[in-house]
């Protein structure tokens, strides 16, 4: 029987081993999404306790930050919200947490915290109800005493070489410049160009952001959807100025509906006077921007992210309550792959697709995915479609799996950028190390079944290219 989390957890062969240990373990992070802030890095925050680190919570200012993966295990124990997001009681949250943890046979959570707790304060023991306390104990002390325990500390133990953030157009991006201006940090920070607001023109506060959209750019008012085009192109080229490489949708599912632009501007000024607009009314809105900003995306070397297939906030009880991002989102059953290959073949018409991940978070669309990006690949870099990393509840042993498998089966494996975090913990770099060793052992198996040969240097160029290589050439890092 293997040890619990021993040095060759999930590694079941000779060749996983070696192809983790000598060729991915040391190599640096690239987190290229994930949702930490960027004025945390610049103020090297320090937290005020494990409770602070570990699950983040109600904010000062009465928003809602934190783990909500985290979140959502403690809700499925029956524990009250007041110590889910609370923060009262934080030693009774943490203890109350741990019992729920001990339940969680076969859930990512049980290995993603044991390999926090192991990675960054050197505690190998399970954590349980029994020795929570004095596990909290032991981690409050580090925190407390240990100057490397601070947002940075934490960034340069994870061996983390690039750090993408998610960023609104109208962000100023002062805390970016600061970064960038600060020689002491050794690692790279940029933003991401997230523009959903600008582009749900269906939901709830479209008009107001729009209008906060025309302050940043100078103009009284966006009177059109030629203007929105324009006001977010502007700013595709001030976040390109300080280093974007990347671009991020979040949509319910991927629009298609090719309109006049007499046709989006009768959506556009139903929605600025607060009526509603019909799902082919917004559509054709949609579509228009994706377009527009697929070029923009391209002209300056941008990888557009596509991340799809959620329902977001659907207990609109605890939604009213707490907020969006706090754990109430869920699969969503799309069908909009014909969507997403209409929207790739009109950019590339014009010679002007970029570099694009796609990410479903339902897995049933994985080998639709595959089948997609085969069909816009170019000589401008290998794998310029690419199909992102198993996402969200996908990133489970089984997801990550499935996904590489599929990838595999439809495409070039090796030329895959790896992993993410999508994380708002400073502690979840853990989930790379995760990745990695389900990676090797994936690849590993093959081998040793005699379904790839033991080529020394074919694997060590895989395995470190998915790990981080093909990352760093993609965004050209």
């Amino acid at each position: 029987m293997k040890s619990f989390l021993d040095n060759d957890f999930l590694l079941q062969t000779d060749t996983a081993k070696h192809l983790f240990h000598d060729y991915s373990e040391e190599l640096p992070i690239i987190d290229y999404h994930c949702h930490i802030s960027p004025r945390e890095i610049y103020e090297d925050k320090r937290f005020d306790s494990l409770g602070d680190v570990w699950f983040g919570g109600k904010q000062a200012d009465g928003s809602y930050f934190g783990d909500h993966y985290k979140w959502r295990l403690m809700r499925s124990n029956g524990i009250p919200e007041e110590l889910v997001t609370g923060r009262d009681d934080e030693l009774e949250r943490f203890k109350r947490f741990a019992d729920a943890l001990s339940l969680s046979i076969g859930n990512p959570m049980y290995h993603w915290c044991h390999l926090e707790l192991k990675k960054y304060f050197g505690i190998d023991e399970p954590l349980t109800p029994v020795n929570a306390e004095k596990i909290w104990n032991k981690c409050n002390d580090m925190l407390g005493n240990d100057d490397s325990f601070t947002v940075r500390g934490l960034i340069k133990k994870s061996n983390v070489a690039y750090v993408g953030t998610t960023d609104d157009p109208v962000d100023s991006l002062e805390w970016h410049e600061k970064i960038a201006a600060d020689e002491s940090i050794d690692f790279l920070v940029r933003p991401s160009f997230r523009p959903d607001k600008a582009v749900n023109i269906h939901k709830e506060g479209f008009k107001e952001y729009i209008q906060e959209l025309a302050g940043v750019v100078g103009k009284e008012t966006l009177d059109s959807t030629q203007d929105v085009i324009d006001a977010l192109i502007e700013r595709v080229e001030y976040f390109a100025g300080r280093g974007c490489v990347a671009s991020d949708h979040g949509l319910d599912y991927v629009p298609f509906r090719i309109v006049s632009m007499e046709e989006c501007d009768k959506a556009f000024r139903k929605a600025m006077s607060g009526e509603a607009v019909s799902t082919e009314e917004a559509e054709g809105y949609q579509t228009a921007l994706l377009i527009a900003l697929g070029k923009a995306y391209h002209k300056h070397g941008i990888a557009m992210e596509i991340h799809y297939s959620c329902m977001r906030n659907k207990n609109e009880r605890m939604f009213r309550l707490i907020g969006p991002d706090t754990g109430y989102d869920m699969i969503a059953n799309n069908t909009c792959g014909e969507n997403i290959a209409n929207l790739l073949s009109e950019l590339d018409k014009t010679e002007e697709l970029p570099k694009t991940i796609i990410f479903s978070l339902n897995p049933a669309d994985n080998q639709q995915i595959g089948t997609i990006i085969g069909g816009f690949q170019s000589s401008e870099v290998p794998g310029k479609i690419q199909h992102g990393p198993a996402w969200w509840f996908n990133d489970t042993k089984i997801g990550m799996e499935e996904q590489m498998k599929s990838l595999a089966s439809l495409g070039i494996l090796g030329n895959f950028i790896g992993m993410l975090t999508d994380s708002r913990s400073f502690l979840s770099y853990t989930r790379h190390d995760y990745f990695r060793r389900i990676m090797c052992n994936l690849i590993g198996g093959w081998v040793e079944n005699g379904e790839y040969p033991n080529d020394e240097e074919a694997l060590k160029r895989i395995v470190s290219g998915i790990s981080y290589y093909n990352a760093k050439r993609y965004f050209n890092l």
